[in-house]
């Protein structure tokens, strides 16, 4: 039995002439780049989106590095810049009001209250990275690439994203909130 092809190989494949190649790297990756794009975008932009990404991946395909076996980073970095064009053509938004300062007993679940106040200061300390810095943590952390992976799909070397995901790192964990944050969770883990 033979092993299934590699990213690589179907890419070569899909550049020879056979239609379905492309379309086993479509369904390997779709679900990991439209979470990528549905955790950036939302879920109804996503699946905009998503045909774009493959459209222009078809189309960018035959400058694919085929010394990679794994296509994900690369699908990742098209998508990044699918989603950079996308935010670029939106016209601007109104500032969302800041719901920090309500009152802390407005929901009767305090559970939900802590999970509400945890996002709200973890989503002010991403707010305060650099983008890069913030896109190589999200792509290692929610995406599950290694760094050097995450570095690929943005365009930047291993050693500048190791860089970068150690200086985010020690953003968040440098930002306003964040030690209290982090001390809360480590409670709970310890009481579990």
């Amino acid at each position: 039995m033979t092993p299934d092809p590699d990213d690589a190989e179907l890419i070569a494949r899909s550049l020879d002439g056979d239609g379905n190649a492309f379309v086993e790297v479509v369904r390997r990756h779709e679900a990991a780049v439209g979470a990528y794009l549905a955790r950036r975008a939302g879920r109804e932009t996503a699946e905009d989106l998503l045909g774009e990404v493959w459209v222009a991946a078809l189309g960018s395909r035959a400058a694919y590095d085929r010394s990679f076996r794994d296509a994900r980073p690369w699908l990742f970095g098209v998508a990044h810049n699918i989603l950079r064009r996308h935010w670029r053509s939106r016209p601007a938004e109104e500032p969302q009001a800041d719901m920090t300062g309500m009152a802390s007993g407005w929901d009767p679940w305090a559970a939900v209250d802590g999970r509400v106040d945890a996002e709200s200061v973890l989503r002010s300390a991403l707010a305060l990275l650099q983008p890069q810095q913030r896109e190589i943590l999200t792509l290692v952390a929610w995406e599950d690439l290694t760094v050097a992976d995450a570095g690929r799909a943005i365009g930047i070397p291993p050693g500048t994203a190791r860089r970068r995901l150690h200086e985010a790192r020690k953003a968040l964990r440098d930002a306003p909130g964040m030690a209290a944050l982090l001390a809360d969770q480590n409670t709970l883990k310890e009481a579990n």
